[in-house]
């Protein structure tokens, strides 16, 4: 019998860890399988683009992985027996179990609404492509001079109130934000970063916790109201509760907790890599949520299962960071470079420069997800033992 891999997810992480994986192994000692609720690959670090009216390229992950070995299912997970090794799907067929020998978590994240009412009622996010559509459509109705309110002030809140004035100049933009705005940035990137704020008449309402989203706009800590027409939720983002509920250990936010090659500290058939995943980096610190980490959790994920799988040395070097990018409307951007631990440093690209810079990056990232086995045949190797269940490890 086949080695059944399953992954689970197939944004960033999953999709690309599956053609990481069918890049390293020969297709006759194994079967990958990609599970994901939409047909469709979503380029997540763009949908604040789909929200501000701008059409994404469509990508179907059935023909992204055409001709890889990559079997992909169109389902919703519904629960992972991580004790079983099986996975309980709702999809095309129906319900229906999965069996896996090893598998790899990387079912993401969606919004964190903190506790605060009128989240899931009122706001709209970024999240999701579907959540994105949501936005661009209240977007299409407001009236010109009615404000959005961003509700946040990380890299995400950035990147839609500026994509959001940049395509609606006729709106008024505002952000509310906890602490500062891009207070994590070297001092030239906030100096910036003010500056195009005020290009694009972005008004901040800086250190306003914001304790309740109403129809109307929110309510912050100090009892302030500010009006919105539409209010968009980017302050934080949470795993989905599957793992949890599991018998995986997870930690205190319901991450799967991982080693340095990204297994399951409780689950030796399991890996996680992407939002999914608590893993340490660069200086023990735990790997943040995000692009710029699913992409090598993803890479180091293949590459570890792919070695254990062959008897080859396993690699568990941990993954630092490069640089922060940040968009600000399609002519502007910010990259911010970061030590490995992830500081920032006095070295700064921004306006044009820092634009082409981002959309490289973008652009790069989607080629890589496009081309999931880009490489020689002759690279695949074949497995110790190419049957079902467990295989030693290195």
């Amino acid at each position: 019998m086949k080695h059944r891999i399953v992954v689970l997810g197939a944004g960033y992480a999953g999709a690309t860890a599956a053609g990481r994986l069918a890049k390293r192994l020969h297709r006759d000692d194994i079967e990958i399988t990609l599970v994901n609720a939409d047909p469709d690959f979503v380029e997540r670090i763009r949908l604040h683009q789909l929200a501000a009216g701008q059409d994404l390229a469509v990508r179907p992950l059935r023909k992204v992985f055409a001709g890889t070995g990559v079997q992909v299912r169109i389902a919703w997970v519904d629960s992972v027996d991580a004790d079983r090794k099986t996975v309980e799907l709702t999809g095309e067929n129906g319900a229906e179990t999965l069996a896996y020998d090893t598998l790899v978590y990387a079912l993401g994240s969606t919004i964190a609404d903190l506790g605060v009412p009128g989240v899931a009622e009122h706001a709209h996010n970024v999240a999701s492509k579907q959540a994105a559509l949501r936005l661009r459509e209240r977007l299409n109705e407001l009236a010109a001079g009615e404000t959005v309110l961003i509700v946040g002030g990380g890299l995400t809140a950035i990147e839609a109130a500026t994509e959001i004035a940049e395509a609606r100049p006729d709106l008024q933009v505002a952000m509310a934000a906890r602490g500062g705005v891009g207070d994590w940035l070297d001092q030239k990137a906030q100096a910036h970063l003010r500056a195009s704020f005020e290009r694009f008449g972005i008004t901040m309402h800086e250190r306003a916790d914001v304790t309740r989203v109403t129809e109307g706009g929110v309510v912050t800590r100090s009892g302030a109201e500010i009006a919105a027409g539409a209010t968009v939720w980017t302050a934080g983002f949470a795993v989905h509760p599957i793992a949890a509920a599991s018998t995986l250990t997870v930690s205190a936010a319901g991450r799967i907790v991982v080693d340095a090659t990204l297994r399951s500290v409780s689950h030796p058939d399991v890996y996680a890599a992407g939002d999914a995943a608590h893993a340490a980096g660069v200086g023990g610190k735990t790997l943040r949520m995000g692009c710029a980490t699913a992409s090598p959790m993803a890479w180091l994920a293949g590459d570890v299962i792919a070695a254990r799988l062959t008897g080859r040395e396993v690699p568990d070097a941990p993954i630092g960071y490069r640089k922060q990018c940040i968009s600000l409307g399609r002519r502007d951007a910010i990259v911010q470079k970061v030590t490995e631990e992830d500081q920032p440093t006095s070295k700064v690209d921004a306006g044009r420069k820092g634009a082409r810079v981002k959309e490289l990056i973008c652009k790069a990232t989607m080629w890589s997800v496009n081309h999931p086995t880009l490489m020689a045949p002759s690279r695949r190797r074949r497995l110790v033992a190419p049957a079902a269940g467990p295989v030693a490890t290195a």
